[in-house]
């Protein structure tokens, strides 16, 4: 019988055991304390986070070389908090997001997306930072009778986005409608277009899209809403180890970044108070017609002056709009309706030249900024200094003092709002250096001039919203044409 070894050499054996004893020792510790890198251990050493989304006015955006959008700021925002850059890529349509996810292309999706029941099977998803209610837009006009449910549909023609949380409401109606299409190929502002050009009878939106784009829409209404107000958040794969999730769950509760969602949602959902039917058209007409001819110098005078361009182009078209030959009843005239003692400080010799005016109300704007006591910071210096373009320093100052007199701050533009009303009546405005004014013309002048700020601001996104899209279809065309090859997927770990 052959004797084991083990047996046969006992000392050898010893040694062996020892051998195998101290390995044991050292290794344990060692394969105890493995933990495999997370995906976010893996964001941070690689220093960038990849984000995909949608180009529009509310989403991203880029405009003069610049990025902007509401999902833009928060996502640059968890950047940051990660400690990484950001970067961004945009998807034509909801099937290309799913596919970046999928295929380890992006980390995040961040593109205003509905949470729905279907997608929480596929995907995960951050705290929500928005609600939002699906609506049905229709045209307002004689005759059309805005519907009061899905069921008085019949006969009309409904388009909605393909693979997005509206199609898959439709699919989910019981009973359902008719007849509805999907497209792949228009984004929201093209099926708002096509319903306000009366090419659809409907298109569904989300609350906040037609918030933040009914202004260049004003003929689209509301006929009702679908169910109760849906979460929106960011949309990530779903991973066995839940790193990025949990550093999603722990920004969205920081008191910071709460701050900053409502700050970033009056910036881009608040339209506050809407310009009436009339205005808005007549705003859209001289938009299109007469504000590209004064575009370069309104940008011109914003460099000289540091005012910002949209700034100075809403005080034009408050004061003139934007009309050249503009004349009032006590003689200002111009676009910017300088007095000839206003024009002759600020080097104006034709009130009448368009160029020269727009410079001269720049200038003068600007005087009155800096003219305000240097504690006063913005967005009040920038408010209180319109006032002064309207009333006069004297008058301002007039009502800045009444507003100390009741205890409120006379630095702060709401506040003096209130207060220069009281400047038309003689029991206020005679216990002041200036006496009466009409009070209530620099409170409205400034409401407007913020307004069309707005639209302003609005109408650069929805252009630059379109020119990147043009680019994103004439580069998907190309694509089209050339050969295939499947997708790469990266690796897993990213």
């Amino acid at each position: 019988m052959r004797q084991n070894s083990f047996f046969k050499n006992p000392f050898k054996s010893k040694d062996s055991l020892l051998l195998l004893v101290v390995i044991v020792i050292f290794c344990v510790p060692i394969l105890a304390s493995y933990n495999p890198a997370t995906q976010l251990d893996v964001i941070k050493r690689q220093g960038e986070l990849r984000i995909i989304t949608r180009l529009s006015p509310t989403t991203y955006f880029v405009s003069n070389g610049e990025h902007d959008g509401f999902e833009y700021e928060l996502a640059k925002l968890y950047a940051n908090y990660l400690g990484v850059k950001l970067k961004i890529s945009t998807a034509s349509d909801i099937q290309e997001i799913y596919e970046a996810l999928r295929l380890n292309n992006a980390h995040i999706a961040t593109a205003g997306l509905t949470q729905t029941a279907e997608r929480q099977q596929r995907f995960d998803f951050s705290p929500p930072y928005h609600t939002g209610q699906t609506q049905l837009v229709y045209l307002k006009k004689k005759k059309n009778k805005a519907p009061k449910t899905y069921q008085d549909l019949k006969g009309g023609s409904l388009m909605v986005m393909s693979n997005s949380s509206h199609s898959e409401l439709l699919r989910s109606l019981d009973p359902g409608i008719e007849s509805w299409q999907e497209s792949s190929e228009l984004e929201v502002l093209d099926l708002m277009e096509a319903v306000h050009d009366g090419k659809l009878d409907y298109t569904l939106v989300d609350s906040s899209d037609f918030a933040a784009n009914s202004f260049f829409f004003p003929r689209l209404g509301i006929a009702f809403s679908f169910a109760n107000p849906q979460p929106i958040a960011w949309m990530l794969k779903k991973r066995s180890d839940g790193s990025l999730k949990r550093s999603l769950d722990k920004f969205f509760s920081i008191p910071h970044t709460k701050n900053e969602i409502k700050r970033l949602q009056n910036k881009y959902f608040q339209s506050g108070q809407r310009l009436n039917l009339v205005d808005n058209l007549t705003f859209r007409k001289h938009l299109r017609e007469r504000l590209p001819a004064l575009k370069d110098w309104f940008q011109e005078a914003a460099q000289q002056t540091g005012i910002d361009w949209q700034m100075l182009a809403a005080i034009g078209y408050q004061e003139s709009h934007w009309n050249p030959k503009a004349v009032s009843p006590t003689g200002v005239r111009g676009i910017m309706m300088l007095t000839r003692d206003t024009a002759k400080e600020v080097g104006v010799k034709k009130r009448t030249d368009p160029q020269q005016s727009i410079m001269g109300g720049a200038r003068y704007f600007s005087q009155q900024k800096s003219r305000l006591p240097k504690r006063i910071q913005e967005p009040d210096r920038t408010w209180l200094a319109l006032a002064t373009y309207n009333v006069g320093r004297g008058h301002l100052e007039d009502a800045r003092i009444l507003t100390q007199r009741a205890g409120m701050n006379p630095d702060r533009w709401d506040d003096v709002a209130k207060h220069l009303p009281l400047l038309s009546q003689a029991r206020w405005y005679k216990t002041v250096k200036h006496g009466y004014a009409r009070g209530r013309e620099p409170v409205t002048y400034v409401r407007n001039i913020r307004r069309y700020i707005k639209q302003l601001k609005l109408e650069t996104r929805i252009q630059a919203v379109q020119a990147a899209q043009a680019i994103q279809q004439a580069e998907s065309e190309a694509a089209s044409e050339a050969p295939t090859q499947a997708p790469e997927t990266l690796p897993e770990t990213l």
